[in-house]
This record gives structure tokens, sequence and C-alpha cells, in this order.
């Protein structure tokens, strides 16, 4: 019988860049990041509007050399939403099998179930002033691992609050390694976020964005 052989999974590659690490428990770290073309979301402060549609065809081998010829251990698979293409999964493992920490950003709309145990899933709760917040897909909560994070972007006092209420109900900090709260970039000072979080003592991770501090809104930092 004749050995069929199969097309190597390609996936659709906004852009693949070596930057430091401007968000998560591991901010300020040289990071490769691998942008995945394509989200299902539209969350009004969306500022990778470009990686929507485009892109370029590549192979997950291709991907990984790219990966590897930066010569930095930390990786984070992001977008647009990587987890719309279906053989994301397939490079989360690949990236993981090469030796390199993986990190996945996601928007929380699509089931995070099947991706890799070795990857840390960095879950992004649409808040109510994202315009998305009825696309939240709940169970993702409930599956999520110690070493996984959970990120709100918060654009007012509302957001706040909302935010708190879901961290209560879903026991996230004691469940997951880090429940990060981020000032929307153009709406929320953040330091009033950071006098709501010292004035309430809870034990979230303010963070800003480290990369537009340095380099503003340029595409590819």
């Amino acid at each position: 019988m004749a050995t069929i052989e199969r097309e190597p999974i390609r996936l659709r590659i906004t852009e693949i860049f070596l930057s430091l690490q401007g968000e998560t428990s591991t901010v300020g770290l040289p990071t490769v990041f691998v942008r995945l073309t394509g989200c299902p979301l539209r969350c009004q402060y969306c500022d990778t509007a470009y990686a929507f549609s485009g892109g370029k065809l590549e192979s997950i081998d291709r991907v990984v050399e790219t990966v590897r010829g930066y010569g930095v251990g930390h990786v984070t698979v992001t977008g647009g939403e990587p987890l719309a293409q279906p053989g994301c999964l397939q490079l989360l493992s690949a990236l993981c099998d090469a030796a390199f920490s993986v990190s996945l950003e996601t928007g929380g709309a699509l089931d995070i179930a099947d991706v890799d145990g070795r990857v840390v899933r960095v879950v992004d709760v649409k808040t109510p002033a994202s315009g998305e917040c009825e696309r939240n897909l709940w169970r993702n909560l409930e599956v999520l691992r110690p070493h996984d994070q959970v990120k709100f972007v918060i654009c007012d006092r509302n957001d706040y609050e909302w935010a708190l209420r879901v961290c209560a109900d879903h026991d996230l900090f004691a469940r997951v390694a880090d429940v990060l709260f981020s000032p929307s970039h153009t709406e929320l000072p953040p330091r009033r976020l950071a006098d709501w979080i010292v004035e309430d003592r809870i034990p979230a991770r303010m963070q800003v964005q480290l990369h537009k501090v340095l380099w503003g809104d340029e595409p590819g930092r």
C-alpha cells in the first residue's frame, strides 16, 4: 500500500521579532514573539489591528527555525488570537519540544483545554468596557493550571470592580501564578489603577506595557 504523504501544517504569520517582554511575570526578559494572523474579537482598545489579516504562510519547522535563530530561550505566541488557527496547538508543542520556555497570549474566547501543559497560558478575560465581555468562554477559567496567568485590561472603575468579582467567584488569586491588572493604554492613568490596588490591598500584579513605555506604538517592538 502506498504511503500517503501529508502536507506540513502551515500557519499564517504576521511577524516574528525579538523584543523585551512587556507584560506578565517575565516582563523585561528578551523574548521572541510569534504573532499569528487573525482574530474573531474586536476589542475597542486593540493595538494590533494590523494582525487581523494578511500575513505569510509558514511551516511549523520554519517558524521554530526562525525563533531559534534569535538565540534566546523565551518565546511568546500571540496575535491577533493565535488559537483561531488550528495549527497553533502543534506550533506550541513544537516550540516546547525544542526546549524553549513558551507562553501563549489568548483573548479567552476560544477553548484553551488542549494547549500543551508545558505552555504558560496567559488568558485575557475581557472586561465590560472592552466591548467583547459577552465573548468570554468562562469554562476556560476552570481548566487553568497553577503556572498559568490571568489578565484584565482595566478601562475604568466599573471594569476594576467587575474584575475583582470575577477573581473572587473563580478563586483566581489562589489558583494561578499571577493575576495581572493592566490599565488600558489610552483610557486609564496607570497611577489611578495603582492607587486602587494599594487601597484595596488586592494580590494582583499591577503592570504597564513596558514596550509602549520604551517604543510607543511602533509595530514589531
